[in-house]
């Protein structure tokens, strides 16, 4: 098992971005005697007869997490309690504090990060040795027998056996925090400054939260949502309080103090419903809609491609953004991001992303790709319980893009399939089409579709 997860851990260590061209050289790399068969345009580079491979976030199942701060181009790596910085261009990098030297530094090819494979391997605790005549990388772990430095397994219920933390959101007088695990948490209030404190013992953030909500994995894994709309309610702060028991602060900050009431269900969820205190008025909650809006495709995803190079994933996130400002603006609906900035979220992690937010609708946002000539805006959905949004957020979607109306259509994409509310997938335009293609990038283009679909949305919701 030890063996496996070490496999797992290096082939994940391949691509941290996307568009990583062929490798100078066929170099393969082994681990305990077997090759490492590594994904398909992912190869290591002999540069400065050293041997470089790319970076990507490291496995979920794992724990590993990977953090790229692109105004210093540092990244870190964090295993349990194991903190490894590297930065392009020099040749020291730090391990749990200490410096370490390289011998050859991080650099950056063709958009991606590559790094010295012998740093990581050795950082990982295992021994490396190169054949020079067959251009091979050797890595042998502990438990071969190779007498190379131990690698410390997981420590018991560092994983399956605490609670996953999946979301965090405050709404309608309410922090709602979803888990999965049987959390049982805490909570009390403190003064000066006023605060409401929820601690959920032996939890951790799950893979999921890490995908879809702000979490900086280099200051002790923490983050915040800033809250509008409240009285008396300033931001929500969430961190990884302790980690021997592992648990999970979750802190409201009050500009007044308020009474509360903690309660749970059986599936996990958390909510925490605050009113205020000293006999002043409780502003009446708006029961709000939930939107989901997902752009397609995302970091080493790039989706289509246009024909002047531009990427699909680059379009989906922009109108997403715009759709995200102007629903913002509606009291009555709450909108979640599957991503809102270049990360990739697995078809099955979007659509539970959504059906655990008991969303009342999901809108997925694409461009299409074909013939040359092919042109225009089309809308698909699976269920029949679909079809009426799709109808008319596609009537305003063409009117507002001008380009050809292709139509509303039967798919059969997993995000529109899978997912339990009224869900629809937009393309909408060719970037195989030049003229699609400017149009699509087109900022006065963008702003104009996204008011559309948002008054589509309206119109469906019966939101004024």
């Amino acid at each position: 098992m030890k063996k496996l997860k070490i496999l797992v851990a290096l082939l994940c260590f391949v691509w941290l971005f996307p568009g990583y061209g062929q490798a100078a050289a066929n170099i393969k790399i082994y681990l305990d005697g077997s090759q490492v068969s590594l994904s398909s345009g992912a190869s290591a580079e002999l540069i400065s007869n050293k041997v470089m491979i790319p970076i990507r976030v490291v496995s979920e199942k794992l724990g590993y997490s990977v953090g790229w701060e692109q105004k210093t181009k540092t990244v870190t790596i964090i295993q349990d309690k194991k903190v490894i910085k590297m930065v392009v261009g020099k040749k020291t990098a730090t391990v749990d504090g200490s410096n370490i030297s390289l011998d050859t530094a991080p650099i950056i090819k063709k958009g991606t990060t590559l790094v010295p494979i012998r740093f990581i391997a050795e950082a990982m605790g295992m021994k490396v040795s190169w054949n020079n005549q067959t251009k091979s990388v050797y890595l042998e772990s502990q438990n071969s027998g190779s007498g190379g430095e131990t690698i410390q397994p997981p420590a018991a219920g560092s994983e399956s056996d605490l609670t996953q933390v999946n979301g965090i959101s405050f709404s309608d007088s309410k922090l709602m925090i979803a888990t999965s695990g049987g959390a049982v948490p805490s909570a009390f209030a403190m003064t000066s400054p006023n605060r409401v404190v929820v601690d959920i013992p032996h939890s951790e953030f799950s893979s999921l939260f890490e995908g879809t909500q702000a979490l900086d994995l280099t200051k002790s894994t923490a983050g915040q949502i800033i809250v509008d709309g409240y009285p008396g309610v300033e931001k929500v702060r969430y961190a990884l309080f302790s980690e021997s028991p592992s648990t999970i602060r979750v802190v409201v900050d009050l500009s007044k103090a308020m009474t509360y009431k903690l309660s749970t269900t059986s599936a996990g969820l958390i909510t925490v419903t605050f009113n205020t205190s000293g006999g002043e008025t409780t502003p009446t909650p708006t029961v709000k809609k939930t939107v989901v809006i997902d752009a397609g495709h995302g970091d080493q995803d790039p989706g289509a491609i246009g024909v002047t190079g531009k990427r699909e994933k680059d379009f989906n996130l922009s109108l997403a953004l715009k759709i995200q400002q102007l629903l913002k603006k509606e009291s009555a609906i709450n909108v979640i991001m599957t991503r809102d900035d270049d990360n990739f979220l697995k078809l099955s992690e979007r659509v539970s992303l959504a059906n655990k937010a008991k969303a009342d609708l999901f809108l997925s946002i694409h461009a299409n790709s074909g013939p040359a000539a092919a042109t225009g805006s089309e809308t698909y959905y699976n269920r029949t319980n679909s079809k009426s949004l799709a109808s008319t957020v596609h009537k305003y979607m063409v009117q507002a893009a001008g380009l050809k109306d292709r139509g509303v259509k039967t798919g059969n994409f997993a995000v529109i399939r899978d997912t339990t509310m009224p869900a629809i997938l937009l393309e909408v335009g060719f970037l195989s089409n030049k003229n699609d293609e400017a149009a699509l990038f087109n900022e006065t283009f963008q702003n104009r579709v996204a008011e559309g679909v948002v008054k589509g949305m309206k119109e469906y919701l019966n939101v004024k």
